[in-house]
């Protein structure tokens, strides 16, 4: 390290521990955290690089100026914004259409439109990846807790719905060559842990269902991916590994932390046609939609993405790392391969829990004076705890934690701007457990 290095590293020590308030044992440790994962961090930095070309690539191809940045009134008929932003992320996400809008409200939204848009009565819906998380499991209507007939779920509309677990953190590729039927019309993968414990689902796995469902020979059987959380980080894509659909939300990863909302859906243009269809109405699809003034944000932060992603996944590990030293079980493993930008830490205690999330709020450019309390949140069965003090409501591409508070009281964390914030989180997180005297020793 050279000494200018080391004089700004003394600065920022320094203010962490008189400004911040930050503990110094906790500073060592997270910067020692740091030094371990740089090999690593580096290899993240080339891929961040490969993205940020394809994306470059991509506004390139499509001609994309300022007349883009506009926007009609009313039905939005021939919004030259809102088409160029759908062809780019067509080009980005290597697919033949895409639909891309302000008003699917979230991710659930996105698959939801996926699945309603393509099923009919009598299809069934498989998950490959056992069961989806809590909010999929009310569109699909296969949670008897939380059915109420009428609501308008798959399960309303005569679409039966199945799930192959998964083996070992692995798709279970001979159970669903088995369990596939003539009336399966979609496999679905959930490539997150959602509120799971259990790394993600790499596209080289995608791939490998693919290869499976189409060798079936069948144009009437589907694979959609839930992108979700893992925009920006593999290698590949889900569509050019062969997926029939992809569905993500726009203040996840590719809205860069610039989207102010929506989500989007990607594949094939027939499929996407019919999911417009249900978007709108029939007959009238992508055609109308106003898009409000947001494709500036949606483009910008698309473009962004990349790198803020790569912040957030950064991020991750060193949480990862920190706690594993700290004797907590965590998932992923720091070290290991990254398919998404979330890191889960198991306290099994829900004091730390909380004070964990307390320390990633406290930690948040807005809203950091508000304290985070477990409260009911539509879709899930157990309240919910949610750390996010954003620049955008919600969004988790920004710095934040949440969990469901149930044993064994797992925090899931994500998201960062910048990779900088993203390890202040850290350590402010782990300051105030130790602070309250609910962290374990420091090696």
């Amino acid at each position: 390290m050279t000494d200018h290095n080391t004089a700004s590293h003394s600065l920022v020590n320094t203010y962490l521990t008189e400004v911040c308030g930050i503990d110094p044992s906790i500073t060592e440790l997270v910067n020692d955290c740091e030094r371990e994962l740089a090999p690593l961090f580096a290899e993240l930095d080339q891929r961040t690089e490969y993205h940020q070309l394809r994306v470059l690539h991509a506004f390139q191809e499509n001609r994309i100026s300022d007349v883009h940045f506009g926007w009609n009134t009313g039905y939005g008929y021939d919004d030259a914004g809102r088409d160029a932003v759908e062809r780019v992320f067509a080009n980005v996400f290597q697919t033949e259409k895409a639909l891309v809008r302000t008003n699917i409200v979230n991710g659930t939204h996105a698959i939801a439109l996926g699945l309603l848009g393509v099923l009919r009565p009598g299809d069934e819906l498989l998950y490959c990846t056992g069961m989806p998380y809590d909010t999929l499991q009310s569109v699909i209507g296969c949670d008897p807790a939380r059915y109420q007939p009428g609501d308008g779920t798959l399960r309303d509309l005569g679409v039966s719905f199945a799930y192959v677990p998964l083996a070992g953190n692995q798709i279970d590729l001979e159970a669903l060559a088995a369990r596939i039927r003539p009336e399966t019309k979609i496999v679905a993968i959930q490539r997150s842990m959602g509120y799971g414990w259990r790394n993600n689902i790499s596209v080289n796995q995608i791939e490998a269902v693919c290869s499976l469902v189409h060798a079936l020979g069948r144009d009437d059987l589907y694979v959609l991916v839930d992108n979700c959380y893992s925009e920006f980080i593999d290698e590949g894509e889900p569509a050019a590994a062969g997926a029939d659909l992809v569905c993500g939300s726009l203040i996840k990863n590719p809205g860069g932390g610039l989207a102010l909302s929506g989500g989007y859906v990607c594949g094939k243009a027939a499929l996407i046609d019919r999911i417009a269809f249900r978007l709108t109405c029939p007959g009238i699809g992508a055609e109308c939609g106003l898009t409000y003034g947001q494709t500036r944000a949606i483009l910008q932060g698309l473009f962004f993405a990349p790198k803020v992603t790569n912040g957030a996944v950064k991020g991750a590990m060193l949480l990862g790392e920190a706690a594993r030293r700290l004797g907590y079980a965590t998932c992923p493993d720091a070290k290991a391969k990254r398919g998404d930008i979330i890191q889960a830490v198991r306290f099994g205690d829900p004091r730390a829990l909380e004070a964990f999330c307390r320390g990633i709020q406290e930690a948040a450019p807005i809203d950091s004076f508000v304290t985070p309390v477990a409260a009911p949140m539509p879709g899930y069965d157990d309240d919910v705890i949610m750390a996010a003090g954003a620049f955008v409501q919600g969004a988790s591409i920004e710095l934040s934690a949440d969990a469901p508070m149930r044993e064994p009281y797992i925090a899931y964390f994500q998201g960062g701007l910048t990779y900088e914030h993203s390890k202040y989180g850290v350590m402010k997180a782990l300051d105030v457990l130790k602070k309250e005297g609910l962290l374990r020793s420091v090696e």
